[in-house]
């Protein structure tokens, strides 16, 4: 998989205000607030910067957090995980694994009958692509 690379002056031309303070300088959107949240349909998810997949719809459950919430990434290398001290909590954030966008983190608290994660995801971080 060949990584993306662009300056933040080249992503910040390219993208939507809100999409670049969430992706590029690890924001978080208001909870329940996201286009996506309630998103039932079937297809795929991917990076609202660069259209990397990154999980299909049949991963995607309702855990009541107020984000779009999956349990599996589409394959291991969708995604890279980072060690996230912030706010003095610890957690582990989660990028595209192509272009390096913040998409959230990833919880030990999903569905115990899947994978037991919890891939709690901005809706801006996203894009749907319906099958």
């Amino acid at each position: 998989m060949s990584k993306l690379q662009k300056s933040l002056n080249e992503w910040k031309k390219e993208l939507d205000p809100e999409v670049f303070r969430v992706t590029r300088e690890k924001g978080t959107e208001h909870p329940y607030t996201g286009k996506l949240l309630h998103n039932t349909k079937t297809g795929i998810y991917t990076c609202s910067n660069c259209d990397h997949e990154l999980f299909l719809s049949d991963a995607k459950y309702d855990s009541g957090c107020g984000w779009p919430a999956f349990y599996d990434p589409v394959t291991e290398d969708s995604l890279k995980y980072h060690d996230d001290s912030t706010f003095g909590m610890k957690r582990t954030e989660v990028t595209c694994g192509t272009c390096g966008a913040h998409l959230g983190h990833v919880f030990p608290d999903g569905p115990q009958d899947k994978t037991g994660q919890r891939y709690c995801i901005n809706s801006v971080a996203l894009k749907f692509k319906k099958k």
